[in-house]
């Protein structure tokens, strides 16, 4: 399996360094906004090819699949382009931020027939999936799932520190993993609401925002974000059932007494990037459905969709 990675910044190394750890992957191609960089990742992950631009990577034949790690707003048009060139496709979450676009995505992939998954990695940490295994056989209930998302991004930064040159987004991108994952463990959205904060004056974005959902199933979510919190960074989740409560932070889990769970044996790794990546492959060699596909996860849009149009409305 030959991937190009299109994308070579903080997020796109750490998909470098999971398939690394894939048996037959290769990277051949690293596509990034400057050229140097490029140039630097593929010398350190031993690709043969490094440019600037998506299309020298989609007319390479050593290429079979892609994986955007590029801008937001790049993302649907990226990955529309990606199966037009007869490559299968792997992008970075969010899927898109529009729903016309996500749906737009969705046809492409349907009119193909190539593997297009979206970067919903909390499908796949050990911690949910642990979760997700004893929802989904009954032994839990969820009754609620109390979320908090926060950064301190006061300026337009990257995870390593770096100055961006794209605008992230509380709703499009950071709000999207816990929608899914929501819908995901507990069944179909069928009522969201949503608030924000102040709009920053620079940035243009709100840098605040409480999400409240609830599921089919009755069980609710409620979803703290902001880009203003000076403590604890990352995303936590806890999981109030109908007969215990669990934290997961990332790849790890606790009860709600902070009892460690071992999770280790959940999956064939502890990263859930290196997971995703692995369901990304196998899928493509498998000729099958990946979990998180662009069809799996699209309803997680129309949700943000919704919440948007409350927003301007």
């Amino acid at each position: 399996m030959r991937i190009a990675l299109v994308g070579a910044g903080a997020f796109g190394e750490k998909h470098l360094d999971a398939l690394k750890l894939i048996p037959g992957v290769t990277i051949t191609s690293v596509i990034s906004r400057r050229l140097d960089q490029a140039q630097a990742v593929a010398e350190k992950y031993g690709a043969v090819h490094a440019g600037t631009e998506l299309d020298e990577a989609l007319a390479r034949p050593d290429v079979d699949a892609v994986i955007l790690c590029t801008p937001t707003q790049m993302h649907a048009a990226q990955a529309i382009a990606c199966m037009n060139a007869g490559k299968h496709v792997q992008v970075e979450i969010p899927l898109a931020d529009s729903w016309a676009d996500a749906q737009a995505v969705l046809a492409k992939q349907q009119e193909t027939g190539l593997v297009c998954m979206v970067g919903h990695t909390r499908r796949f940490n050990p911690s949910h999936q642990w979760l997700h295994r004893r929802i989904a056989s009954g032994e839990l209930s969820l009754q609620q799932m109390d979320v908090q998302t926060y950064f301190f991004r006061r300026k337009n930064m990257n995870a390593k520190g770096e100055a961006r040159s794209w605008t992230d987004h509380l709703l499009w991108h950071h709000a999207a993993h816990t929608v899914d994952l929501f819908a995901y463990q507990s069944g179909r959205i069928v009522q969201a609401n949503v608030v924000q904060g102040p709009i920053h004056p620079e940035l243009g974005i709100a840098m605040d925002m409480s999400i409240q959902l609830k599921a089919e199933t009755g069980a609710i979510c409620t979803l703290s974000l902001s880009f203003n919190n000076d403590g604890p960074l990352g995303t936590f989740f806890r999981y109030i059932c109908d007969n215990g409560t669990y934290i997961a932070r990332y790849d790890d889990l606790v009860t709600g007494r902070e009892e460690k769970i071992d999770v280790s044996q959940v999956d064939v790794s502890m990263n859930g990037i290196e997971l995703q990546d692995r369901e990304f492959i196998a899928a493509i060699r498998e000729g099958r459905e990946p979990n998180a596909s662009v069809a799996k996860v699209l309803s997680c849009y129309e949700v943000l969709h919704k919440l948007e149009q409350q927003l301007n409305g």
